[in-house]
Parts: structure tokens; sequence; C-alpha cells
């Protein structure tokens, strides 16, 4: 079954926008982008990649990245039987490992491969303003991450450090994109990511850059003082020579980090 072609029209106070096409995506093709299953779209040759959304505008790649890898838990679940205690943790630890690599190869392949046939999803946004970067961010990809800024730089080999200044530019202008909420990439990845994903974030940023505070008036170093997070505080105040450390009521990223550890 082909997708269903829609017209959505926007109404606001603003002047009006050129209409979008839309091209919801079905039953299946939700499935395989969800599953990270290629051939459903090497299948449909002239699938508009560029306009295949979700009523939520997410695109492929924002429903990938939004699911979770849970394979792993659900086979560790059939293996916490009582029948094998003396095995229960060598085998949850053994599958738990080899299942989650075989997924992350299987999620940077077909990620990779979706952005072969259609760049321009990189900086599409969704009904929430996120783009594809700050869905991975969210869902702790730190491979990920990496991939979509290699992609967005057009590295040959995946080397960042050869790039010419109009490649390190679009990566600059693809991370300072904001959603709804005033979040860069690198606020989420404060709350949601580990030290390797927010240095990866950081590594083409001007260190000179300021990160303003979101709608909730909080930093990325706010909101990784908020959670205790040491290892990102670490590389913000590392990489980041203008780094806004204010916060919400006058508070700052010291005053957090003290609440974090009175937690």
């Amino acid at each position: 079954m082909e997708p269903s072609t829609n017209i959505v029209r926007i109404s606001s106070g603003e002047p009006e926008e050129p209409e979008e096409n839309i091209t919801y995506m079905d039953a299946l093709l939700y499935k395989a982008a969800a599953e990270g299953r290629i051939e459903e779209f090497n299948n449909h040759p002239k699938l508009q990649l560029e306009s295949l959304k979700t009523p939520n505008h997410d695109n492929v790649l924002h429903v990938n990245l939004a699911t979770p890898e849970n394979y792993a838990k659900f086979y560790v679940g059939i293996l916490s039987s009582r029948y094998l205690p003396l095995f229960y943790l060598f085998f949850r630890s053994f599958l738990w490992i080899s299942i989650y690599k075989r997924n992350s190869k299987k999620r940077s392949n077909f990620i990779e491969q979706i952005l072969v046939k259609c760049p321009s999803l990189l900086l599409q946004k969704n009904a929430k303003g996120q783009t594809p970067l700050h869905v991975a961010a969210r869902n702790g990809h730190s491979a990920i991450v990496k991939l979509l800024i290699r992609s967005c730089a057009k590295a040959r080999d995946g080397d960042l450090e050869k790039l010419g200044m109009d490649q390190v530019n679009a990566v600059r202008e693809m991370l300072r994109i904001t959603d709804q909420e005033s979040d860069t990439a690198l606020h989420v990845a404060a709350q949601y990511g580990d030290d390797e994903m927010v240095e990866g974030l950081l590594e083409l940023e001007d260190p000179d850059f300021p990160y303003s505070a979101n709608k909730n008036q909080k930093t990325p170093l706010y909101l990784a003082a908020e959670i205790g997070n040491r290892g990102v505080l670490s590389v913000l105040l590392d990489k980041s020579k203008s780094t806004g450390q204010g916060g919400p009521h006058g508070r700052t990223a010291l005053h957090a980090a003290a609440m974090a550890e009175d937690a």
C-alpha cells in the first residue's frame, strides 16, 4: 500500500507560508523506520523521503532514533528464570552487550544509508522543533550523534580534522538549532547524554559561542549540574569558554550542583 499524500495548511497570525507537501507514513513504513530495515525503503525507489512524515512531523530518522533498543531486555528477561541461577548474571551481561552492539551497528548502517538517499532529513524539525540530532541526544545515542555530525560535515572517511570552514560552519549551524523549548542538542545531551556525547557535540563548536538558557532559564552547564553529572560538567567547563552558569530564580550551576549533592 502506497503512503497517502496530504497538504498541510499552516494557519496562524503570521503571514501564510507556502503549503508543505507531506506524505504520511503507513504502518509498514513506520515499522520499517523504527526497526531500521533499509530494504523496505530500497523497495520504494520513487518514495520522496523528504516529505515522508508522521502526523507529528517526525521523519524517518526521528522515528528510528526514538525507538529504544529493547531487544536485549527481552532476551535477558527470558534468562531470568529461577532454573538458571548460576548462569543468569553471565548470560545477562553477555546477551546485553552482544545484542546491544548488533542493534547499534544496524541503526548506524540504516541512518547512513537513509542520509545517502536524502541528506536534507538531517535538518528537518518535527512538531516539537526537534531535529534528528535532538532526538539522538535525548535517547543517549552517542555514536549516532557523531555520525550525524560527520554526515553534516560531509567528512571523508569520518575525519573531522581536515574540514574546511564551510563544513565547520554547516555543523555549527546544526548544533545551534533550538527546539520549541529553546533547547539545543547540547542542552538535551547535558541532561540525557554522557561525557562522550557532549565532547562530540563540542568538537567543532566555537569555544567562545555562548549557549544561552532555554525557556526554563537553564543553560547546558546548569542542566548538567542539576542532575550531578560530573563527567559532562567537566567536559563543558573544559571545552566551552563561554558556558553560562545561570539558572531559574537567580540560582547558578553551583547552587544546582550543591542541591544535587544533598539529594
